[in-house]
């Protein structure tokens, strides 16, 4: 065969991924306040983009202010992914469209359409805590009121059992400013004789109220160093023994993996030696971050769901964080017959283009967004009518399926968007979920639906005969959910819910105030 150079003709297919539907796709990822960050840009570069008028005003019933005057669009077959499919996204043309004609239409969530119907924080000031702890205040700090930056933190939680736990004025003061200085992991950044010097007191109060802060729940708050964190939780199980103390004293050894060294320093034999080891990877290094670091902002709803007169669902977007996207006519006949030259005329048709596409694309969430979400209500309709004991496993699969999409479409689609219904404001990935065998062996539960349960029964439990994880696992069963001793303990502590020996101690002191 010679070799040299020659001309071949070949044919292949390939999926054209256009700017355009790159944004598309982009935009259905993006929540409605992103959204309105992504709007506000595009105004400032689009000079024929211009806001329309508000929305039309509607009866809110019991929505939240903020979403008042809900607008919804007709809900037809995603034109993006057909584009995709078929591999012909670059011959879609950009339209002119105005959104408000596109506002006629409302979905139930039963698959129909009708018409609308309408429907001062304080901060922690360290100044003269020295003073008043040296005074023998009796006061426990700040209000809780005074420090709303710290509620649902690691902070709050700690200070509602000082008072509990606290028997000394002056220890309960220096356990508050302690408090105040953990990280969000829950340790304590500064050195004993730093605080001293800061509070003005011996180092020896300084001390008792260090030992306050880590008698507290979780165990393991206040610690200085990753060792001491789990030398508290070892005492606290009642495991720490020479030889665990031995391990714990030595962590950087397990880290390099002398093994054979370490078993050597703690005198234990290869069983207990593995024991010892799995009683320490089950010790929390971190405890302090199973706590919010700081207060969740206000969510703003993405979709609005009420109930109907006739037992059905309204389901519309939240247009109040939406602006309506027209095109400035006026304004772009005014520059077309100002464009002289052919490179001034192939900008402005770029321009109008760019902003009829940007227009549909909007459109097309929309239309999305609100076929995912009524997908959700009447797969989750349970739950919208008897709350989180109905909700059912759910996959993104199964929504795609039902609607005729990608999965990762519907990923996008519930990414970072929020669903607000009589029973609350709910982020739209909370409706997806495993599930767990029931005990009869018919059908399922979804997880949440046994996070539920599991914490009513602890709610419910007697301070003088705490549930163990496997009394919950029995009354469970009784419930009809089979699960395992570690899958109940797994759940337990996803939901926050401490071991029955922490739950003992919260509840004594409880009992205590």
């Amino acid at each position: 065969m010679a070799l040299g150079p020659r001309l071949d003709l070949r044919q292949s297919q390939s999926l054209v991924m256009t700017p355009q539907l790159q944004q598309a796709i982009k935009l259905l990822a993006l929540s409605n306040l992103e959204i309105e960050t992504f709007i506000g840009e595009a105004l400032e570069g689009n000079p024929l983009l211009d806001v329309g008028g508000p929305a039309p005003s509607g009866d809110a019933g019991e929505l939240p202010p903020d979403a008042a005057a809900p607008r919804s669009t007709a809900l037809e077959t995603s034109g993006v992914d057909r584009l995709m499919g078929e591999g012909h996204a670059a011959v879609d043309r950009p339209l002119d469209i105005d959104p408000a004609a596109l506002d006629s239409d409302r979905d139930t969530g039963d698959g129909q359409r009708r018409e609308d119907a309408g429907w001062d924080d304080a901060g922690w000031d360290d100044a003269g805590w020295g003073a008043g702890l040296r005074a023998g205040a009796a006061e426990e700090g700040p209000a809780i009121e005074q420090r709303a930056a710290l509620a649902g933190t690691l902070a709050e939680h700690l200070e509602a059992q000082i008072g509990a736990a606290a028997r000394d004025p002056l220890t309960a003061g220096v356990a508050h400013y302690i408090v105040g200085q953990l990280d969000e992991a829950g340790y304590l950044p500064v050195s004993l004789a730093e605080l001293a010097g800061d509070l003005g007191l011996a180092l020896a109060d300084v001390e008792a109220g260090l030992a306050l802060v880590q008698s507290l729940d979780p165990t393991g708050v206040g610690a200085r160093t990753l060792s001491e964190c789990i030398a508290l939780q070892a005492r606290e199980a009642d495991r720490h023994d020479p030889a665990m103390a031995k391990m714990i004293d030595n962590l950087d050894l397990l880290a390099r993996g002398e093994i054979a060294r370490l078993k050597r320093l703690c005198g234990v034999d290869d069983e207990d030696f593995a024991e010892m080891l799995a009683e320490l990877r089950g010790y929390d290094p971190k405890p302090g971050l199973r706590f919010g670091g700081e207060p969740g902002s206000a969510v703003t709803p993405d979709v609005l769901v009420a109930p109907r007169s006739d037992g059905g669902w309204d389901i519309a977007l939240n247009q109040a964080t939406l602006p309506r996207l027209i095109v400035n006519r006026g304004y772009y006949v005014e520059l077309r017959g100002a464009c002289d030259d052919k490179a001034s005329r192939a900008w402005l048709s770029d321009k109008l283009a760019d902003a009829n596409w940007l227009i549909k694309a909007l459109d097309q969430r929309q239309k999305t967004i609100l076929k995912v979400a009524a997908e959700l209500v009447k797969q989750q309709d349970g739950f919208f009518r008897h709350g989180v004991s109905q909700l059912r496993p759910l996959t993104l699969r199964t929504v795609a399926e039902a609607i005729g999409m990608h999965e990762s479409t519907v990923s996008r689609v519930t990414s970072n968007k929020f669903l607000h219904c009589p029973r609350g404001t709910y982020e739209l990935k909370y409706f997806f979920g495993s599930g767990v065998a029931s005990a009869d062996g018919e059908g399922g539960a979804s997880a949440e639906a046994v996070k539920a349960a599991i914490r009513q029964l602890i709610e419910a439990e007697d301070p003088r005969a705490i549930l163990s994880d496997d009394a919950l696992v029995e009354l469970l069963k009784a419930r009809g959910f089979e699960l395992a001793r570690r899958t109940v303990a797994k759940y337990r502590e996803a939901i926050g819910l401490g071991s029955s020996v922490q739950r003992r101690r919260q509840k004594a002191l409880a009992g205590a105030r």
